[in-house]
Order: structure tokens, then C-alpha cells, then sequence
């Protein structure tokens, strides 16, 4: 692991994922790989309980993180890796919750409780996860008290940087671009444009879409 990062979801890590996958950070994990990897799903289950985790395991072939649920455990990362950077991705507050709200926080429950009973039971084993950590640990269960969240994620900045030392820590925002982020990992800028992926309503497409996919199988067995 090179570079751990300590910034919450929405704050540009999908668009940061594929960008440090661009300047050569072999893979870089995203609260997306979990779904790729169901079998992560008991371990990080077991690092919000406080139980040991073998994290070196889990982030096997990855070079980076971003987003949840590694940026909860940033500090049990630092001491796996002690050679690793820290990316702190931060954004303005006001716009970080409405694209929160609007988004991973909001989208699941669009769905009523009976929908989704219907999808496979590793998708609801990772919801339990995601809700376990982001909405439960991380907010206590009162996203929904905008004030309240606002000075967790407020908070959260400030303990990072007070955590990190100074030498090993970006603060960044992705509307910055490439230069900062290639000083901070000594690598020369690319020759094109820095990504820009997930806004919301790309996000609310790719959630829909999602949804149904995972709803299909139980469709056709219905139908059988």
C-alpha cells in the first residue's frame, strides 16, 4: 500500500480512483471493489467490531484506497503500512452533503424494505456492512440532522490533519487537478484531461441500474 486515503465518499473518489490508477498506483480500492469481492464484506464486518483484521489480506494487488470503508480505518492503516501517504480528499461542506444525501445516503432508500429482501444475499450482507460503517459508526444513525453531519465531516478534517504529520499529508480537492496530487507522489502530470466521474446523477443511473440487475434473478424465478 502506497497512499491511504482519509476523505469520505463524495468527495471526487471515484474521479481520484481512476486518476492514481492513471499515474501508476496499481489498483486502488473504492467501496466499489466490494462489490467485486464479496468475501471482503466479514472482514470489514469484523474491523467495525473492533475484532482483528488481517489487512494486508484484504488489500492484496492494491496500491491505493479512497473512499469508504477504508477511510474509517485510516489510523489501523498508518500502522500496517507505515510507509504509505495520506490523501485527505476534502470538499466544500454545504455541496459534500447534498451530493451525499442525494446519492449513497438516499439512493438504497428509494427502495422499499420489501424490494430489497429480494436481492441476493451477499448484496444485503454488503448493505448491512455500508450501513454498519458509514451511517452508523461514522454518523452515529443522524445523517439526516444536517447540522450534525456537517460538523462530523468538519471534524474528521481536523483529525486527520492533526493525526497525519505534515510531511506524509495532501489536503486535496479534485477540482485542483493533477499537479498537486503528481508532486505528492513525485510522478510527472499526464498529457490529458484529470477524470471526472460519478456526479450525481450519474450515480443515480448507475444505482437504478444496479438495482435491477440484482432484482433479476429473483424476476425470472418468479416467472418459472
Amino acid at each position: 500500500m502506497k497512499l491511504i486515503g482519509a476523505g469520505f465518499g463524495r468527495t471526487g473518489t471515484t474521479s481520484l480512483k481512476a486518476a492514481l490508477e492513471e499515474l501508476g498506483l496499481r489498483r486502488c480500492y473504492h467501496m466499489t471493489e466490494v462489490f467485486e469481492n464479496p468475501w471482503h464484506v466479514p472482514l470489514w464486518t469484523a474491523a467495525n467490531e473492533g475484532r482483528p483484521v488481517d489487512w494486508k489480506r484484504l488489500f492484496q494487488g492494491y496500491e491505493a484506497t479512497v473512499d469508504w470503508p477504508g477511510c474509517s480505518f485510516y489510523k489501523e492503516l498508518m500502522e500496517v503500512f507505515p510507509d504509505a501517504k495520506v490523501l485527505l480528499s476534502v470538499r466544500d461542506p454545504e455541496k459534500w452533503y447534498e451530493s451525499t444525501y442525494n446519492t449513497i445516503y438516499s439512493g438504497p432508500r428509494r427502495f422499499p424494505a420489501s424490494v430489497l429482501k429480494k436481492v441476493i444475499p451477499p448484496v444485503r450482507r454488503m448493505s448491512r456492512m455500508a450501513e454498519g460503517i458509514v451511517w452508523e459508526r461514522t454518523f452515529k444513525g443522524r445523517f439526516q440532522d444536517k447540522p450534525f453531519a456537517l460538523e462530523v465531516f468538519r471534524q474528521h478534517i481536523e483529525d486527520v490533519k492533526k493525526h497525519v504529520p505534515a510531511d506524509r499529508l495532501l489536503v486535496y480537492e479534485v477540482k485542483e487537478g493533477w499537479e498537486p496530487l503528481c508532486r505528492f507522489l513525485g510522478v510527472e502530470v499526464p498529457n490529458k484531461p484529470f477524470p471526472r466521474l460519478n456526479d450525481t446523477a450519474d450515480f443515480q443511473k448507475m444505482m437504478g441500474a444496479r438495482m435491477v440487475s440484482m432484482l433479476l434473478p429473483w424476476r425470472r424465478t418468479r416467472r418459472s
